[in-house]
Parts: C-alpha cells; sequence; structure tokens
C-alpha cells in the first residue's frame, strides 16, 4: 500500500526501525544515566542543594515573583505585537504601492534586527527621552523590543496565511459585490486564522523565553534573573538551572496545547453546520415544494 508523501514500509522496512529505535533508547538511556553520575560525582545531586524548592521561601520570595513578571512582559507583548502584525502584514498586501513600500519596509527592518538590540536601543531611547522611572525601564525596554521584532515576524506569518488560501475565495467575494475590505475581514481573515495559529503559537512561545534576555543585559527580573539571585542564596547553581528550565518547559506545553486544543475547535466549528431535519420537517418540505409545483403549472396552464 502507499500513500501521497510514503509507501507502507514493508518487513525488513519495519525490522530497520525497530532495531534504529532501539538502539536510540539505549543510547539516550546511557546518556541519561552517565549524567546522572556525573551530577552525583561533582555531589549536585545532594539534598541540601535541592532542599530549598520544597519550602515555600524560595518559590514566594525569587522563583514566583520572576515567573510573574515573565508572564506579564510576555502578556503585554502578546496583546501589541498580535494586531499590530495583523496591521502590516494585510497592508503589505494593499493594492496602493505606496502602502506595501511602507509596511514592507518596516517589516523588514525590524525583522532584520536581533531583538537584544531592539532592547538595548529601547533602554537607550528611555533613558535620554522619557521620564520613565528606573524601577519600570527595564520592563518597557523589554517589551518594546518584543513588539518590534515579533510584529514584524507576525506580519509576514499573517501574509503568508492569506496568500495561503485559494484564489476562489476572494473571486467569489467579489463576485458577490464585496470590497476588499470586506473580503479581508469577513472571508479572509477567519479562514486563514486556522492556517496560522501554530505559527503563530509558536511566535508566542519565542515571546516568553525571549524575555530572559531582558534579565541578562538590563536587569529585569523575570525568571531566569530571580533563579540567579536563588542560586546566590543558596549555592545551588545547577539544580536552580533544572526547576527553572523545568518550569519553562510546564509553561510553553500548557501554551502549546491551549493552541491545539483551539485550533481542534476551529477546525471542528469550520465544518458542515446544516441542521439535520425530523421526518415530518421534510415530508412537510415535500409536501410544500410539490404544492408549489403545482400551483405554477396550473397558473401556466391558465
Amino acid at each position: 500500500m502507499t500513500s501521497v508523501l510514503y509507501d507502507t514500509p514493508g518487513p525488513r522496512a519495519k525490522r530497520r526501525n525497530v532495531i534504529l529505535s532501539v538502539v536510540f533508547f539505549v543510547l539516550l538511556a546511557l546518556f541519561l544515566w552517565w549524567v546522572w553520575i556525573t551530577m552525583d560525582e561533582k555531589g549536585q545531586l545532594k539534598w541540601d542543594l535541592w532542599e530549598p524548592f520544597t519550602t515555600t521561601q524560595a518559590w514566594t520570595t525569587y522563583l514566583l515573583p520572576g515567573l510573574a513578571n515573565t508572564l506579564k512582559a510576555a502578556a503585554i507583548a502578546m496583546v501589541i505585537a498580535l494586531p499590530l502584525g495583523a496591521v502590516f502584514g494585510i497592508a503589505r498586501l494593499s493594492d496602493h504601492r505606496w502602502v506595501r513600500g511602507v509596511s514592507g519596509t518596516v517589516v523588514e527592518f525590524f525583522r532584520a534586527i536581533p531583538v537584544l538590540l531592539l532592547m538595548l536601543f529601547a533602554n537607550e531611547i528611555y533613558v535620554r527621552y522619557t521620564d520613565v522611572s528606573s524601577e519600570q525601564r527595564p520592563l518597557y525596554a523589554v517589551v518594546t523590543g518584543l513588539v518590534l521584532y515579533n510584529a514584524s515576524v507576525l506580519a509576514e506569518v499573517v501574509r503568508a496565511g492569506i496568500l495561503s488560501l485559494p484564489r476562489g475565495q476572494s473571486e467569489a467575494a467579489y463576485a458577490i459585490g464585496l470590497r476588499k475590505g470586506q473580503t479581508m475581514s469577513s472571508i479572509l481573515l477567519p479562514q486563514a486564522v486556522t492556517v496560522m495559529l501554530p505559527a503563530i503559537v509558536s511566535q508566542l512561545v519565542v515571546i516568553v523565553k525571549d524575555t530572559a534576555l531582558g534579565g541578562v543585559l538590563l536587569n529585569f527580573t523575570e525568571l531566569l534573573n530571580s533563579r540567579s539571585t536563588l542560586a546566590a542564596n543558596y549555592a545551588n547553581v545547577v539544580p536552580s538551572f533544572i526547576v527553572v528550565a523545568v518550569v519553562y518547559i510546564v509553561l510553553n506545553f500548557i501554551l502549546t496545547s491551549f493552541a491545539s486544543w483551539l485550533e481542534q475547535r476551529l477546525r471542528r466549528s469550520k465544518r458542515g453546520t446544516g441542521a439535520v431535519l425530523a421526518a415530518d420537517a421534510v415530508d412537510d418540505l415535500n409536501a410544500g415544494e410539490v404544492g408549489g409545483t403545482a400551483a405554477t403549472g396550473h397558473g401556466g396552464k391558465t
């Protein structure tokens, strides 16, 4: 049996796949065993290093406030970058050349600059030309850098999602008299959301992780920056890195799981929604059609 994408593996291919899988898991187990032995030899598995994470003080004093700042910066950046990216993505599809040119220049410019440089430039602008307090300045700089970079990336995601739709969608809308703005808002964007959702979620995960860049150079007290303070107080550098990594994994897993659930729900809602009629309703409908046909025929004879 064959498929459009691949040929169904035969007996030899199945045996080869099984052997490769076994070898991979054996190598993975050996690697994990080596990591465990190395950490044990270096004394990183001592209970004294892990005990602080079983108390509430380490979480309420360091990790949870850092996590709250991470989520705050990421949420603000998401709320601003998503609509801004949609506007620039739609503008790149405009019929007016000057609109396409301006939006394309802005998108390509900010997409080409590393997000860390954008944060640093934003921080300098806030220092020199604004009255933002020194306590709030790192948050403002991090959010500004994240918005400028990710909005430009999301603009390309939106543009690609709209262009991926069949041209017949637009042509049918124009045929019934809809303008381009109405076609975009009522027909193209609702359909493109499902196509764009995986890429949008991937970018949102990037936003959450990129908040750590602000803690490296701008002293923004996000999760990773709070970890360094915790490790300095408890002298547990490696365990603190592991715990924070697990927190990031759980956070991003929740985000991607929610996005997968939302995507499946959107796909189900776009399937056929015709109501199922009962037998009596079908008989009444057929009777009405027969009566109307008879009346039309009678009227034609007269």
